[in-house]
C-alpha cells in the first residue's frame, strides 16, 4: 500500500474532513480555530459560498483550458480584475500554480529584460524550492541542505530586522542599507545585477515587516542603477496585512510583483505582473506552464477579490489584526518567554525564547502542540522554529481572536511558560 513520504513534516497532529470559514473539522467533529489558513491560503475562509457556487459553476462548463493552446473568459475577466487593484503601471500578467513558479518567472524575466545575471536577495527570505527560487531562499538551512551547489549568481544581503539585531529601527535600516551599497561595490556590481528580490514581510524566514523606509531606500538604488524591484508578496498580498498589498505602506511602486497563496481561496494559482514594456523585453515563449491559469482556479480567484472586496476583509484584516496585536502584547508584556510581538494585520507572530533571550525552538513546539489539544491551529516559522505565526482568515472577528489568545496562555501555562 502507498502511503506519503516520510520527508513531510506535519505541524499538527488533525486529519482534517470539512472547513467552514473560520474552522476546520475531523471525522469526529471536533473543531479547531485555524490560524494557519493553510499557510495564509484560505483567506475568505473556508469554503466560502461565493467561492464554492463560482468553483461549481466553472467546473460544470470547463474545467482546464491550457491558456497557450486556448483561451477561455476567465482568465480575461480575472486579468481585468487585478488590474484594479495591481498597483499603477502594473497591468501585464503571467499565470502559473504556485509561488515558486511565478518568482521563477520574475527570476526569467529580470535577466532576459537588462541583459544581466545576478540577482540580490535578503537573509531570511524564502522564495520557493524550486532551484532558482530556492537558490535565492535562506530562511533555514534545512531547506538547502546537501543540495549545494544552487544556482550561480545569488548575493544575500541583510534584511532589517531590528529584534535580532538589538537596534532600533532607524539604525537598523541605515546599516542594512550601507551593508546593500557594500555588497555592490565588493560582490555584485550594478551593471551587472539584474534585480532586487525582497518579501515586504519576511514569511518563514519570522514574519517580519521590511520597513518603509527600507523599501524606499531599496527604490533608490533600483533607480539610479537600472535594477528591477521585485516583491515577493506570495504570503503578504490580497489584503493579508490590512493593505491589499503588504508594500503599499512604503509609497514604493515595484517593476515586478508575485502573489499566489491568497489569491484562489484554495485553488491553485499565483501570478507575476509587470508593466507591458518590462515583460515584452522578455524571450518569447519563455513562459509557459500546463495548469497556470486554470479555468476552475481563475473562477475561484474572481470570486475571491469579490469577497474581499464586498465583505471589506482588507480593512477588517486591518481592524482585526490591530486587536490581536494588543491583545498578543498584553499577553507578552507579563510573559518573558515571548521575546517579541511584530507584523501587521493577520500576518502576526510571537517569537519564543529562553530565559537568556536566545530563541527557543522545542519550547515553540511544546506551546503550539499544547494549542492543538485546546482546539486551536498554529504554525511555526523562522530559522530556530521558534516564532509562532498567526495567520487566521481574514474574514476572523474579535471574539474569534480572543478565543485564540485565551488558548495560547493556556497552552503557555502548560508549557510551564506561565506568567
Amino acid at each position: 500500500m502507498a502511503s506519503l513520504s516520510p520527508l513531510l513534516t506535519q505541524a499538527t497532529p488533525v486529519h482534517a474532513v470539512r472547513g467552514e470559514g473560520v474552522y476546520i473539522y475531523d471525522a469526529e467533529g471536533r473543531g479547531y480555530l485555524d490560524f494557519t489558513s493553510g499557510i495564509g491560503v484560505t483567506g475568505t475562509g473556508h469554503c466560502h459560498p461565493r467561492v464554492v457556487a463560482a468553483i461549481q459553476a466553472q467546473a460544470a462548463q470547463l474545467i482546464h483550458g491550457q491558456y497557450t493552446t486556448v483561451l477561455h473568459p476567465r482568465i480575461a475577466e480575472l486579468s481585468e480584475r487585478l488590474g484594479d487593484v495591481l498597483p499603477a503601471g502594473i497591468d501585464t500578467l503571467f499565470y502559473a500554480s504556485a509561488g515558486t513558479e511565478a518568482i521563477e518567472a520574475a527570476l526569467r524575466l529580470a535577466r532576459q529584460a537588462t541583459g544581466r545575471t545576478n540577482v540580490v536577495v535578503f537573509q531570511g527570505g524564502f522564495h520557493g524550492r524550486t532551484v532558482g527560487s530556492l537558490a535565492m531562499t535562506t530562511s533555514k538551512v534545512g531547506l538547502r541542505a546537501h543540495l549545494q551547489p544552487l544556482m550561480g549568481g545569488v548575493f544575500v544581503a541583510p534584511f532589517p530586522h531590528a529584534y535580532r539585531y538589538g537596534w532600533d529601527s532607524e539604525t537598523t535600516v541605515d546599516f542594512c542599507l550601507r551593508e546593500l551599497d557594500h555588497l555592490l561595490a565588493t560582490q555584485s556590481g550594478p551593471d551587472e545585477t539584474a534585480a532586487i528580490i525582497i518579501e515586504p514581510v519576511i514569511g518563514e524566514g519570522g514574519f517580519v515587516p521590511a520597513p518603509p523606509a527600507f523599501l524606499q531606500g531599496l527604490r533608490a538604488r533600483c533607480d539610479a542603477h537600472g535594477i528591477l524591484l521585485v516583491l515577493d508578496e506570495v504570503q503578504s498580498g490580497c489584503g493579508r496585512t490590512g493593505s491589499f498589498w503588504a508594500h503599499e505602506e512604503s509609497g514604493v511602486t515595484p517593476d515586478v510583483i508575485v502573489t499566489a497563496k491568497g489569491l484562489a481561496s484554495g485553488m491553485p494559482l499565483s501570478a507575476m505582473a509587470a508593466p507591458r514594456d518590462l515583460m515584452s523585453r522578455g524571450r518569447p515563449g519563455s513562459q509557459g506552464g500546463t495548469y497556470g491559469g486554470n479555468a476552475v482556479a481563475c473562477a475561484a480567484a474572481i470570486a475571491t477579490l469579490d469577497v474581499i472586496a464586498e465583505e471589506d476583509l482588507v480593512g477588517n484584516a486591518a481592524r482585526v489584526g490591530a486587536h490581536l496585536q494588543v491583545r498578543l502584547r498584553d499577553l507578552a508584556a507579563g510573559n518573558p518567554a515571548i521575546g517579541d510581538v511584530r507584523g501587521r494585520g493577520l500576518m502576526m507572530a510571537t517569537e519564543m525564547v529562553d530565559a537568556d533571550g536566545r530563541p527557543d525552538g522545542p519550547l515553540a513546539d511544546r506551546v503550539r502542540s499544547e494549542a492543538v489539544r485546546r482546539d486551536l491551529l498554529l504554525l511555526p516559522c523562522g530559522p530556530f522554529g521558534n516564532v509562532i505565526r498567526w495567520l487566521p482568515p481574514l474574514v476572523v472577528n474579535t471574539e474569534q481572536v480572543d478565543q485564540a489568545v485565551e488558548a495560547f496562555a493556556e497552552a503557555l501555562e502548560k508549557a510551564g511558560v506561565g506568567a
